[in-house]
């Protein structure tokens, strides 16, 4: 079973995520797509991308207008892509098995007030989110 934290964008402390701008999603993860680029865009709109980090690292990347999954992300350089695309849409992550949310100081008054307790808030880095999300790295 695979492990996929999900990236969504809240306004105003508003319950339901917003819309991402599908645009600059494709300009952050079409760089690093190393999937068939015949199957990026699905019959219903929603986008497809296997991305990989410079160091190996890979996750799917699925996409639809209200939130993104990223699919068994590896340890290392692709949380670089991850947290770019987080900050670059003023977004948030969530921890699937938690219910955790990670967020910039920014984005953390844009969360449900039921979300703004308990979320981790950080500088999106590679290190930080990867380290919010899974825990610190071990030797």
């Amino acid at each position: 079973m695979g492990w996929s934290p999900s990236i969504h964008k809240f306004v105003g402390g508003g319950e339901m995520p917003v819309s991402l701008d599908l645009d600059l999603v494709r300009a952050v993860l079409e760089p690093h797509d190393v999937g068939d680029p015949q199957l990026t865009v699905g019959e219903d709109g929603s986008l497809g991308f296997w991305v990989r980090a410079a160091d190996g690292s890979e996750a799917e990347v699925f996409v639809d207008e209200f939130g993104i999954t990223v699919h068994r992300p590896q340890v290392g350089g692709v949380f670089r892509i991850v947290a770019e695309l987080v900050s670059r849409l003023g977004a948030v992550v969530i921890d699937p098995s938690s219910g955790r949310v990670v967020c910039r100081e920014e984005e953390h008054a844009d969360l449900p007030p039921e979300m703004q307790h308990g979320a981790i808030v950080v500088e999106m880095t590679a290190e930080a989110v990867e380290t919010a999300l899974t825990g610190p790295r071990r030797p």
